[in-house]
C-alpha cells in the first residue's frame, strides 16, 4: 500500500507540475499577443503623427498631393463621360498614365518631363508614319525586312545617343519615350490595321495629359525649382555659420568633451549644419537643371545664372571639409587640457564669431537679392586673426617642446620615450600581475600625466633581446604608440595647434566663398546695397528639399 500512496503522490505532483508548466506556456504565448495588440492599437496614432509631421515640415507637400488628385480626376473624365469616351476611345488611359508619370513637385521638373514626353512621342509618330508610307505598297516579306532593319538602326542609334552628356542630362527621358512609341507603332503596324489612327489618338491623349500637368504646375500654387535652389543656398550658408560658431564654443566649453562623443549624429547640431552642404551636389545640379526649363519670371526677363548657384555650392563644400576637420578635433583621442585651451579661448571664439557673421551677411544678401555690404570684410576679422596669431606667439614653449626651451636634451627625451615603451611592454608580457597593474595606468594615461614615470635603458635592451629570441612577427601596438605620443613634452599642445590651424584655414577659404557670392550678384543683377534701408531677416524654416523629389521608376 505504501508504494501506491507514494505513486499517487508522485502522480499528483507531476500533474501539478504539468499544470504550472502549462501556465508558463500560456503566459509565454499571451505576451507576444499582448505586444502585438498594443502595437496594433498604437498604429493609427503613429500614422497620423507621421502624416502631420510631414505636412508640417513643408505644407507644399499637402498642396501637391491635392493637385495630383485633382489632375487624375480631370483625366478620368475622359473615361467616365460618355461623349468624351466616344471621341477618344480606349486610348484615354494614356492620359491617366501621362499624369501619373509627368506631374512632379516643381514646375521645372514637370516641364522637363512633359516636353520630353511630348517631343519624343511626336518624333516617333512622325518616323513611324514615314516608314508606313514607304512600305505601304511593298511585298509582305520586304515590308517585314524593312521594318526590322528600321527598328534595329533607330534603336541602336537612339541608345547610343543617350550616352552623349548633353542628351543624357537634358533629353534622356524623351529618348526613352521615342524608343517606346516608335517600336509600339512600327512593329504593331505589320499585323494591325489602322495603326496610324491609333497613334494619332494616343498622341492626342498624351497631349491632353501633359496639358493638364502643365496647368496644375504653372498656374495653381506653382513650386519653382529655382526658388528652391535659391532658398537651399541661403540655408546652407546659415548652417555653416552656426556649425562653426557652435564647434568653437563646444571646444572651449567647460564640460568634458568625452560627453559629446557619445552623442548621436541626429542630436549633433554641428553635424546637421555641414551635412546639408556635403550632401548637396546632386541635388543642386538637379534643381539647376529643372530651373533652366522654367519660364523667365525675373524683372528683366533674362536668363538667370542657375549654374552659378552650383559653383557656389561646390565652393561651400570645400569650405565644409574644413569644418568637418574642425569638428573632428572635438573627438580626437588626445585632447589639450583646459588650462592650455583657456589661453587661446578668447581669440578663437572671437575669430569664429567674425567668420559666422560674414557667412550670415552673405546669406542675407542672397536671400534679399542684393549685393553684400561694403563693410563685409571689415577690420574686425583681420583683428581677430591677428589676436589669435599673437596668442600663439606668446606661448612658444607649448609648441616647440624642449628645443624651444634652449636645452639640448632632445636625445634624452627620445630615449625616455623608448624606455617608457619598453618598460610597459616588459611588464605586460612577464606576468598577469603586470596586466592587472596596467589598468590603473590606462586611467592615468587618459589624463596624460606621464611625466612622473621613470626608467632606464637596461629595460629597453632586455625587451629588444626577448623580441629577437622569440622571433615574434611585427605588430602594431596602439597602446605603445599612445604612450609614446602622450609622453612628448609638447604633445598636449598639438591638438590645440591643429584646431587653431583649421580655424585660420576657414578664414582663407572664406575669401573664395565671398568671391562666388559677389559673382552671383553680378550675373543675377542683384540690387545695390543700401545702408539707409533696414533689412529685417526672418529665420526661414529648414525644409529638406531632397524629400520633395519623388523617385522616378522609369517610363511607362
Amino acid at each position: 500500500m505504501v508504494p501506491k500512496v507514494h505513486a499517487g503522490m508522485e502522480v499528483d505532483m507531476n500533474m501539478a507540475g504539468k499544470g504550472d508548466s502549462g501556465k508558463d506556456i500560456d503566459e509565454k504565448g499571451t505576451k507576444p499577443k499582448m505586444n502585438f495588440l498594443e502595437k496594433a492599437k498604437g498604429l493609427p496614432g503613429l500614422v497620423w503623427r507621421t502624416m502631420w509631421r510631414v505636412g508640417k515640415e513643408d505644407p507644399r507637400r499637402v498642396i501637391h498631393a491635392l493637385k495630383v488628385g485633382l489632375a487624375l480626376t480631370l483625366v478620368s473624365l475622359l473615361y467616365l463621360m460618355e461623349p468624351l469616351f466616344e471621341g477618344i476611345g480606349q486610348n484615354a488611359i494614356w492620359a491617366v498614365m501621362t499624369v501619373v508619370v509627368v506631374l512632379e513637385f516643381t514646375a521645372g521638373a514637370t516641364l522637363c518631363k512633359g516636353l520630353n514626353r511630348g517631343l519624343g512621342t511626336l518624333l516617333a509618330g512622325s518616323l513611324a508614319f514615314l516608314i508606313e508610307y514607304v512600305v505601304n505598297k511593298s511585298d509582305r516579306i520586304l515590308r517585314a525586312v524593312f521594318i526590322g532593319t528600321s527598328v534595329f538602326m533607330l534603336g541602336a542609334a537612339a541608345t547610343y545617343i543617350r550616352f552623349f552628356p548633353y542628351i543624357k542630362k537634358n533629353y534622356d527621358y524623351g529618348v526613352l519615350i521615342f524608343l517606346l512609341t516608335f517600336n509600339l507603332i512600327t512593329v504593331s503596324s505589320y499585323r494591325v490595321e489602322n495603326v496610324l489612327k491609333i497613334a494619332h489618338e494616343r498622341f492626342y491623349t498624351i497631349a491632353i495629359g501633359c496639358g493638364i500637368c502643365l496647368l496644375m504646375s504653372l498656374l495653381i500654387f506653382p513650386n519653382w525649382s529655382g526658388e528652391n535652389l535659391h532658398n537651399s543656398t541661403v540655408l546652407k550658408l546659415e548652417g555653416m555659420a552656426k556649425s562653426i560658431e557652435a564647434c568653437v564654443n563646444e571646444y572651449f566649453n567647460e564640460t568634458e568633451i568625452e560627453e559629446t562623443q557619445n552623442r548621436s549624429a541626429d542630436q549633433d547640431a554641428i553635424y546637421k549644419g555641414f551635412k546639408a552642404v556635403l550632401d548637396s551636389k546632386s541635388n543642386d545640379e538637379t534643381m539647376a537643371l529643372h530651373a533652366s526649363w522654367e519660364p523667365r519670371h525675373s524683372r528683366h526677363c533674362y536668363r538667370y545664372p542657375w549654374q552659378q548657384y552650383v559653383k557656389l555650392g561646390a565652393v561651400l563644400r570645400h569650405f565644409g571639409y574644413t569644418v568637418v576637420a574642425l569638428h573632428g578635433c572635438l573627438q580626437t583621442e588626445i585632447q589639450t587640457p583646459r588650462s592650455f585651451r583657456a589661453l587661446f579661448k578668447d581669440p578663437c571664439i572671437r575669430l569664429s564669431g567674425e567668420v559666422s557673421k560674414v557667412l550670415m551677411e552673405l546669406a542675407n544678401s542672397i536671400r534679399n537679392r542684393r549685393h553684400c555690404s561694403p563693410e563685409l570684410l571689415s577690420d574686425h576679422l583681420h583683428e581677430a586673426l591677428q589676436d589669435l596669431n599673437t596668442a600663439i606667439k606668446s606661448q612658444p614653449r607649448l609648441f616647440l617642446g624642449s628645443q624651444g626651451r634652449g636645452g639640448g636634451g632632445g636625445g634624452g627625451s627620445h630615449s625616455s620615450v623608448l624606455a617608457l615603451a619598453a618598460a610597459h611592454a616588459a611588464s605586460a608580457q612577464n606576468s598577469p600581475r603586470g596586466r592587472r597593474e596596467a589598468e590603473p595606468e590606462k586611467a592615468a594615461h587618459k589624463n596624460y600625466a606621464l611625466s612622473s614615470v621613470k626608467t632606464d635603458s637596461s629595460a629597453l635592451m632586455e625587451w629588444k633581446t626577448k623580441r629577437e629570441n622569440q622571433n615574434h612577427s611585427k605588430m602594431l601596438r596602439p597602446q605603445l604608440s599612445k604612450i609614446a605620443l602622450t609622453s612628448l613634452e609638447f604633445s598636449e599642445a598639438l591638438p590645440m595647434a591643429a584646431f587653431a590651424s583649421l580655424l585660420v584655414e576657414t578664414v582663407a577659404k572664406l575669401d573664395l566663398v565671398i568671391e562666388e557670392v559677389e559673382e552671383l550678384g553680378r550675373m543675377a543683377c542683384f540690387k545695390e546695397f543700401d545702408s539707409n534701408h533696414a533689412n529685417v531677416a526672418c529665420e526661414m524654416p529648414k525644409i529638406d528639399v531632397v524629400q520633395n523629389q519623388l523617385p522616378c521608376h522609369g517610363t511607362d
